[in-house]
């Protein structure tokens, strides 16, 4: 019987089990352990819940917390149950033990009877448990490039079949009644990689499907339900056009029968951010390209169904029915999640949910769960159950908050969703008392940065975001990842003179000067003028620099430092005049004093620095009034007010 969605939290003070609507209350007959837990799992069905302490495993019934095995395995750091929950996974950190054995740390245990029925070593945490068809017939992993299978009904009998793939990094077992093997072969020394399919009943024949593909030094393999199609998303190291961080992205589908597979080819040029099968297996989506990300839906032939336009997003799931779509920026975006309805294709609400880490739909489609978790963030951690339809359901507060998650259930246990969007039922009393205890938050103007250059009224589309109307991201061709900017470096701001567009230019190559011959202007120096040339004879006129090596001959007409014009006159070179400090003369150039500055005597002087400090304080007391939290040393400034106006008075000025 369907009781509303539940879900599991675990902190490092504290771990519980907690009801569904309209109360969330803490499940009845839990009891909580007294040492800080590693990890927790639900059974796929919903059946059992397990968690691993640092001294003991134990595993109870989800439903009312009854308690059926308690394993004495210390030191495990991830627990997984097969499919039906018939087995339990375990697995720690390799060591090495005395005698010289391999260390057996990926165990297999009865979730009924708690006993140990196989043992394997696994090194790598990556990938560590076993894969198991949907009915618990078979169970493979891959061991140094080769694939084995075992019969979990007999584990004792040990590898029931074998395949050796040379250079088999990955291996993933597709879900369905007709399980097949997708193999995946990174690329290596200038070959190809390569993913293949092989059929579980047919391990040993050859491949029902074969792909091969250059830029694909790892993969994630993502299997539809029915286990007839398989996306490949591909990935880079290194991104060799210096586009990206994080390396290329590449996407490809593949049918299990072989008769279709292709490359998904995408309109926006950037990475591959998310996809996401459509629980009917007909179709994905796939949010991709530089932000703002474009998601867009395609059906199984990578025809394009719908393109839902260019937003800062970077995650999508479909809630377990199929009928809506999330789509939400999280990570080091603002944590956006709009709702789509998958029929009308129509946006039904936005959730704005920051700082969130982790994000699940509720097995019955019409809830939304986030958390934000440690170590991600290690402040205002907690979990957030949200309606479909915007409202805020639940809040729970937990500090340092590690996992959390729905209780799993069969999508026939569900309810049905219904042809219309349900309405919100009532919110939990954990909303209001969250919304009088929450701190005031300052709302910040919408919209990208813009830095102080393009403020104002007129932005240039530049600085604008694609969404926001600006001209869409073009590949530069030049490997940079900078878009190119219609402005140069002059510090003259733009429209005024010796900007780009008031210049004038000083060669052909693209440079222009300042308006001022090409001499950089420094704000408070002396005008520069060009001095003329010493008359023979003149004090420092006889002096000649010393020069290395052999002298150059004069050529015919040249006087000097100056060259001869068409009309018989000498021109002069500009030059700059050094002087030093205290051996001006009349005429020489030189920095202007500032104006007022020596005509002040010494109680104007006090007087203007005592009116500088009254401002300031006058400055402090507004920011005090807007609710502004000040240092103590201004603090202290105000405080001097009195004494300050005491001394303006001895001084014979009123303030």
């Amino acid at each position: 019987m369907w009781t509303g969605p539940k879900n599991a939290v675990r902190a490092q003070k504290s771990m519980g089990l907690v009801g569904g609507t309209p109360t969330y209350t803490p499940i009845e007959g839990f009891a909580a352990p007294d040492v800080p837990a590693r990890t927790y799992h639900y059974s796929p069905d919903g059946r059992l819940f397990a968690y691993a302490l640092p001294t003991v495993v134990r595993i109870f019934l989800a439903e009312g917390a009854q308690l059926l095995q308690e394993l004495s395995v210390p030191n495990i750091i991830e627990l997984k149950f097969s499919p039906r929950g018939t087995y339990l996974s375990t697995w720690e950190r390799p060591v090495k033990l005395e005698d010289g054995a391999q260390h057996k740390n990926l165990r297999v245990f009865s979730a009924s009877t708690g006993e140990e029925l196989i043992s394997f070593t696994q090194k790598s945490q990556e990938n560590w448990d076993l894969q198991y068809t949907m009915s618990e017939s078979h169970a493979i992993r891959l061991v140094a490039q080769e694939i084995q299978v075992y019969r979990p009904a007999e584990w004792g009998k040990g590898i029931a079949d074998k395949l050796r793939v040379e250079g088999a990094s990955m291996i993933s077992l597709s879900p369905g009644l007709n399980p097949s093997v997708a193999v995946f072969v990174a690329e290596k020394k200038g070959a190809p990689a390569v993913v293949k399919i092989y059929g579980l009943s047919t391990l040993s024949g050859a491949p029902t499907c074969s792909k091969t593909f250059y830029k694909a030094d790892r993969a994630q393999i993502k299997w539809n339900d029915l286990g007839t199609q398989v996306l490949v998303l591909t990935q880079t190291e290194v991104d060799n056009s210096n586009m990206s961080y994080y390396g290329e992205t590449g996407m490809y589908l593949l049918s299990a029968a072989g008769n279709f597979d292709c490359r998904v080819t995408l309109d926006k040029e950037g990475p591959i951010h998310d996809v996401s099968w459509s629980p009917n297996s007909k179709e994905f989506g796939v949010v991709y390209g530089y932000m703002p990300a474009k998601t867009t839906l395609f059906d199984q032939r990578v025809r394009t169904l719908h393109d839902f336009g260019s937003s800062p997003h970077n995650f999508i799931s479909f809630n377990p029915q199929g009928r809506l779509v999330a789509l939400a920026g999280f990570g080091n975006l603002a944590g956006k999640i709009d709702i789509f309805d998958r029929r009308t294709l129509t946006k039904i609400c936005t959730i704005d949910a920051p700082n969130t880490s982790y994000c699940e739909w509720s097995p019955c489609g019409r809830f939304l769960l986030t958390a934000t978790l440690s170590p991600r963030l290690r402040v205002d951690n907690g979990m957030k159950v949200w309606h479909c339809t915007g409202g805020l359901m639940h809040v729970q507060l937990v500090e340092e908050l590690y996992q959390a998650s729905w209780r799993p259930t069969p999508l026939d246990q569900a309810p049905p969703f219904g042809a219309t969007v349900p309405a919100a039922p009532q919110p939990s009393i954990s909303v209001l008392t969250a919304a009088l205890t929450a701190k005031p938050v300052i709302p910040k103007p919408a919209g990208a940065y813009r830095p102080p250059g393009a403020r104002g009224l007129a932005t240039p589309a530049i600085f604008k975001r694609e969404d926001e109307g600006g001209a869409p991201r073009m590949p530069t061709g030049s490997g940079s990842a900078t878009p190119p900017r219609g402005y140069n470096r002059s510090p003259n701001p733009p429209g005024s003179m010796g900007h780009a567009n008031g210049a004038t230019p000083s060669n052909g190559n693209g440079h222009y000067q300042n308006g001022n011959g090409g001499r950089r202007h420094v704000p408070g120096a002396a005008p520069k003028t060009p001095s003329t040339a010493p008359a023979p004879g003149a004090e420092g006129g006889d002096k000649k620099p010393k020069k290395k090596g052999k002298k150059r001959e004069k050529v015919p007409g040249e006087a000097g430092s100056g060259a001869v014009t068409p009309t018989g006159e000498a021109s002069v070179r500009p030059s700059i005049d050094v002087s030093v400090v205290g051996t001006q003369t009349p005429g020489q150039g030189s920095v202007p004093p500032t104006p007022g500055a020596e005509s002040l005597d010494p109680v104007a002087k006090k007087v203007r620095n005592l009116n500088k400090k009254l401002k300031a304080i006058d400055e402090l007391k507004e920011k005090a009034n807007r609710g502004e939290r000040l240092e103590a040393t201004q603090l202290k400034k105000m405080e001097g007010e009195a004494e300050i106006r005491k001394e303006l008075s001895s001084l014979g000025i009123t303030a």
